[in-house]
């Protein structure tokens, strides 16, 4: 996809990633180390359901999430779903990325 589809897409999807080079990233806050940790398992689950894994880094109570298809170089519509789904893991009430 070309940087124009990947940030439309974003947007028409309200999706809370934003474009970074070849890669979606979102930045989550979590409430402390353990809510980050536990959040990041729940994105696993949903990565290994998926089959398509995103690149997870734990920074205290920060989880930044990247996420694009190897294969394809770049972002592809099956990163635009994962996303989605992740996304439905952070309910209204939770903080969410950008931090």
């Amino acid at each position: 996809m070309s940087p124009d589809e990947v940030d439309a897409a974003l947007a028409a999807r309200g999706l809370r990633w934003r474009r970074d080079g070849q890669a979606l990233v979102k930045e989550h806050r979590a409430g402390g180390f353990p809510a980050a940790v536990d959040y990041s398992n729940r994105v696993a689950s949903v990565a290994e359901t998926a089959g398509h894994h995103p690149d997870i880094l734990i920074q205290w109570r920060t989880v930044t999430l990247r996420l694009w298809t190897h294969s394809a170089g770049g972002i592809t519509q099956r990163d635009l779903e994962v996303a989605e789904e992740i996304d439905a893991l952070t309910g209204p009430g939770e903080p969410a990325g950008p931090v």
